[in-house]
């Protein structure tokens, strides 16, 4: 009986505060050597958009990504610049600049095909 009343204040209480809000992984992908985003890649970032401003308190993490091709230097400026393009475009979508965290990894440690390797990807909620 103890059980089932804890059980009971337990949901009560969530029922008052509610869920967490929920996150978000959206994946942008490239082609080689490019940090262009195309077409499907805009939709993507509209949908991440619309997602974080109705989601005004949650922070976003754009991490850039690059094939292990080239130079861990050349590998290292591509992922910043895709990553770099995608923050813009959110921030052009309306998701104000001090929301978003951008980050460049390069190629380390992937063993993944090149094209899974190209590119950034957009955690909505993640800390």
């Amino acid at each position: 009986m103890r059980r089932l009343w804890v059980l009971g204040l337990l949901l009560a209480i969530g029922a008052c505060v509610g869920p967490p809000p929920s996150t978000q992984r959206l994946v942008v992908y490239y082609q080689e050597w490019s940090a262009a985003l195309d077409d499907s890649a805009q939709e993507i970032v509209k949908s991440a958009a619309t997602w974080a401003n109705s989601n005004p308190t949650l922070p976003i993490v754009v991490a850039g990504y690059a094939d292990p091709e080239g130079s861990p230097q050349a590998n290292r400026e591509l992922s910043h610049v895709r990553a770099q393009r995608v923050a813009d475009a959110l921030i052009a979508d309306g998701v104000p600049a001090q929301r978003v965290t951008v980050t460049a990894h390069g190629s380390v440690g992937f063993a993944m095909d090149a094209q899974e390797a190209r590119r950034v990807t957009i955690s909505l909620g993640a800390p």
